[in-house]
Formats: structure tokens, sequence, C-alpha cells
């Protein structure tokens, strides 16, 4: 017999009773039972139910034994007495009649417990993550984790997509998010940069012609965490194709992206064929550039109602002198709700920086709809019916507003509609709505410095090409940009690129980049696509979001293995570390640390 194991914890069923075995594992749980001890032992595969009486040779040994210490049992496989079975469990119709142990790795006190799903401190859960990783939900997350990245993986190359591998130590990028730097040994007072994506070499594969591209790609980006983004580092399935338009990315990355969702979200309904909403069509309808479709409502334009010479409302139409408009959100059957919904509303609105949220209070009143509310009054009856019919909205429901310049607007109707849709639980359940964002603007004006600049990525290519961007006013050039959304969580951007030298220098041109800056900061690829550049495009979904919305969970650190705290903390490992003096000494570096405060 093998020295530590015949069966794993989870392989035993009825028809192995009778057999003589060895396990090996943790003590999941140890139950005295008026003398006789009962011991759930659990590896990677299972648990299996293990039974010591005073009659057996190793019930002295068992008696040590505590709470994950790690033991090797042989013994004989039974039925377990009728009434006992457990059909949850793979093994709940045996146990084993434990002959012998053997204490393989015992364990000291546990700070935190792992037979339970007990909430703990973060601090204290990734200290210990070795422990929280043996906790059911954990480890079923992580499996699940590695399972979609085989899928993800195996999906691309039947699409005949190539896995490549790009560098780790590259350039550093002037754009996104903040660098890490590596001080290089053998260059003193240079450095290297840990990649923020494998933008810029994707590019080059396509520009080196090897068409189709993909791999599970380490990124590292020095910026705060958040519920939906992982400090430090986080993987995405980064995709580039040659000779495609948007459509056809669309096409090679729609089914790959739904055949996850189908395969591992429990028979939860995906999205079929994803619906391409335009930027500015979701900043109104929604309020922001990720909506969650599974929340019905819908967000309408009413300035024109709001400056009906009729309406009294001053507070508004003094705001839409001054050019900024007003924005209706619908709640259905909020008309039930109490006072208090509507007062919580409104102090949650003025906590957001807001003065407050009108709102009217639909009845039904004979044949036709009546609003009542503080701001009724100053609205008239036809003005009324006409916010009710665009809003879609009937007796019983109640629609709120939200006054300012548009983009205050749209930020404020957008968090007020998630609010609103959780609130009254109108949100469906169980389900995977995904959607494509389209048409993002090619620039933005940046209000503190004074400038346009890009909106959404450098390297993409404006729609209506060197034309558009000579001829057009650059705050109305759309570019082929887009994005995948599900359930309200950005899942990748992704993008046609600029290939063109000229219609480069020209769309950096725009944004205060002279050539001898896109020389300087984008020179290998600058240089490339002057010797026969293919059109070329791609999208880099997010592994750990996918991940996330498949395992149900509303964190990234329940699906990482080792993730760091809010501060870029590893708690387990101790990093970020000091550097030692001969470490510093080699790499030419001085420090010059900030006062203590």
């Amino acid at each position: 017999m093998h020295r530590y194991r015949s069966h794993t914890c989870g392989a035993l069923t009825a028809a192995d009773a009778g057999t003589e075995v060895r396990l090996s594992g943790w003590c999941n749980r140890i139950r005295d039972h008026g003398g006789v001890l009962f011991i759930d032992l659990r590896d990677h595969y299972g648990l299996t139910q293990c039974v010591i009486d005073p009659e057996s040779p190793a019930f002295k040994d068992a008696e040590v034994l505590r709470s994950e210490w790690v033991v090797r049992v042989d013994g004989s496989v039974r039925l377990r007495p009728a009434g006992t079975q457990n059909a949850d469990m793979p093994t709940g119709a045996i146990e084993i009649y434990v002959t012998g142990i053997e204490v393989l790795g015992p364990s000291a006190e546990l700070p935190l417990p792992v037979a339970t799903e007990q909430e703990y401190p973060e601090e204290t859960r990734l200290k210990y993550r070795f422990l929280d990783l043996r906790r059911e939900r954990l480890h079923k997350n992580i499996m699940l984790r590695g399972n979609v990245i085989d899928s993800l993986r195996s999906r691309m190359k039947r699409q005949g997509f190539f896995e490549f591998q790009t560098p780790i130590l590259t350039a550093s990028s002037p754009e996104g998010a903040r660098d890490y730097l590596v001080p290089s040994r053998v260059h003193p007072g240079k450095f290297y940069a840990l990649p923020q994506a494998p933008q810029q070499f994707k590019q080059l594969i396509m520009v080196a012609g090897f068409d189709r591209y993909f791999q599970i790609a380490p990124c590292f980006r020095d910026e705060d965490a958040r519920a939906d983004r992982s400090p430090g580092e986080f993987y995405q399935l980064d995709i580039e194709m040659s000779f495609v338009t948007q459509e056809d990315v669309f096409e090679a990355v729609e089914p790959v992206l739904r055949g996850v969702f189908e395969e591992f979200g429990g028979g939860r309904p995906v999205t079929q064929k994803f619906p391409m909403i335009p930027y500015r069509e979701s900043m109104l309808k929604y309020g922001v550039d990720k909506p969650d479709l599974r929340n019905p409502l819908v967000i309408v334009d009413v300035t024109e109602e709001f400056n009906h010479p009729d309406v009294s409302f001053k507070a508004f139409k003094n705001v839409i002198a001054a050019g900024g408009v007003v924005r209706a959100i619908p709640a259905t059957g909020a008309g039930a709700q109490p006072r208090s919904f509507f007062n919580k509303l409104n102090d949650w609105a003025r906590g957001e920086g807001a003065p407050g949220l009108g709102y009217i209070i639909f009845e039904q009143d004979g044949d036709k709809l009546t609003g009542k509310g503080p701001i009724a009054k100053f609205i008239p009856a036809e003005v009324q019916a006409t916010i009710a019919e665009k809003a879609n909205l009937k007796a019983g429901d109640a629609v709120f507003f939200a006054c300012d310049q548009e983009g205050k607007a749209a930020r404020l109707a957008g968090q007020a509609r998630i609010r609103i849709g959780n609130d009254l639980d109108l949100l469906k359940k169980d389900v995977f709505e995904l959607c494509w964002i389209v048409d993002f603007p090619m620039y933005e004006y940046n209000e503190d410095d004074k400038k346009i600049d890009f909106s959404h990525n450098p390297f993409s290519m404006p729609q209506g090409g060197l034309e558009a961007l000579r001829t057009k006013d650059p705050l109305d050039i759309l570019a082929y940009q887009y994005d995948i959304v599900c359930n309200g969580v950005e899942l990748s951007s992704g993008a046609i690129r600029n290939h063109q030298p000229e219609v480069m220098r020209e769309a950096f041109g725009i944004a205060g980049y002279d050539e001898a800056v896109l020389e300087e900061r984008f020179g290998g690829m600058y240089r490339a696509f002057q010797y026969g550049a293919p059109p070329h495009g791609g999208i880099a979904p997010g592994v750990d979001r996918i991940v996330m919305l498949l395992a149900g969970e509303e964190n990234l650190r329940e699906i990482v293995l080792f993730p760091m705290n809010q501060r870029a903390e590893d708690l387990l490992m101790g990093a970020p570390s000091v550097a030692s003096t001969k470490q510093l000494r080699e790499l030419h570096i001085r420090l010059n640390l900030p006062e203590p405060k």
C-alpha cells in the first residue's frame, strides 16, 4: 500500500465497503459521541467520516488529535448505520473504521477557524491566507478560477488563436495608471517597468505578421484598491487580431465569453447576442458607461418639459438657463413606499453633493394620472402627463429628477437608478446580462489643464480616419473603441487600432503631443507602423472579474490565491519590504524618505 494513501477523501462509495484503505488529510472536525470519536478527514478532493471507538488500537492516538492536524489513517470501509447517511456528500454512504493513525503534521492553535465560513477580519485572513484557503468556499473559488482559465484558453485555441508570452520587464508608459518601476543594476539611474498591459507588444506581434494572438496576461498597476480591482496585479485574457473590423472582434469574443458564462454559471441564463449600446445613449439611459441591464429602469431627458413656460419650478429653470439638463429616473411601484423611502433617497443625494432629488408620485384620478409630491404643484397636469409617458410610468409609480450640468446630472441619475432598483428589488435574479458599449468619444476636455485629452485609449482608430481628425471638432470625433459589460461590471476595453503613422501623428497632435514626444514615448510602435502595419484590433477581458461574477462574490480578494490588502501590502509574505544597504548600493539608489508624521 502507498506510504500515505490508497484513496483520496472524496473517492470512497458504498461499492468499497469491506475494503482496507489508507487516507491522509486534515482533521476538519472532531466529535466525541459518548467515548466514540468521529473525525471528518479532509483533503483537496472531499471529506470522509472516520470512526474510532475504545476497542480500536488507534484510540489512544486519536484522543490527542486537534483541528487541522495532518494525519494518516488506516482502516476498513463500512456502510454507515441506517439513518446516518449523508446524501449531500459523495462519501456520505460510508465511514472508515480506523485501526491505525500516524500524525504527519500537528497544528498550533488556529488564528481563524477552517471548518466554518465565519467572517474574520481581513488582516487575519490575509496574514494566514494558507489557512483561509482551506475553507470550502474559497477553495472552490480558486478551483473555479483555474477551470475558467482552462476553458478560456481552449476556446481561444479552437478559434485559431495562438498563445504568446510578452515581456514582464519593459519600458515605462506615460499613459494610464502609475507604473511599478524596477531599478536596473547594470544601467545606473535607469528603470524597467512592469507592464500595465501588453498593449504595445501585442500590436507589434500583429505588425510582425502573427495574425491571431492571445495570452492569459499578468498586468501590474500602482493604483488604489477597489472591490472590483486588485491592487498591484491582475490577469486578463489579452487578444489581438489582424485584418479585422470591429464586428469581427465582436464575433470572435462573444462566443468565448458566452460559452464560459454558460459553462460555469450553474444554469443561469446568459445573453445570447450582446446588444450594442452607443456610449452617449448609455450615459443618457443609465447614467454610466457600464450599465447593469438586470435593472429595468431607464432614465429619460425631461429638460424640455421643465423648460415649459407654464412650469414654475425656478430651481430647475435657473440651472437649465445656465446650460444644465434635467434627467428623470423612474421608480416602478415606489408609490406604495412610505415617506421614509423618499426622505432617505433625498438624504443620500445630499450626501453625494446634490441639493436633493425632486420627485412626483403618480395616482389614478378617474381616467387620468395625477401627480403629488413636493414639486408637483409647480408642474401643470399636461406636462406631468408628458413626463409620465416619456418615462413609461403608470399609477403607483414615482419619478425622481436630477438637475445639473450634463455630466453631473448623468452621474447622479445613474447612481440613483442603481439605488432605486436595489431598494425596490427590481433587478432580475440569477442572470448574466452582457452588452457592448461602443462609439466612445476619441477626446475629452480636461478642465484642470484646459486642454484636449484622449478620453479612452490613445491608440484607437478615429471613426472617419485622417479626414475626421482634420475637419471635425475633436470633441465630436468618435473612436472605434468598445467595452464589454456584465451585470454592471466592466469586463474589458478594446479598440480597432490606429495603425497608420500619419493618423497617429495627427491624433496625438490634437492632444498636444508633437512628433518628438511620439518618438520618445511610443517610439517602438511608431517606427513599426512605418514598415507596413496591418489593420488590427483587440480586447482584454478581465479574468478576475469574470470569475468574481461566476462565483457570486462581490470582492476580488475572494477569487485570488494570494491577494494584497487595501494598502497594497502582502501581509503573508511581508511585502513591500525594506531593501538592505547592500542592495541599494548595488542599484545605485539613495533613499529620500518623507519625514515621519
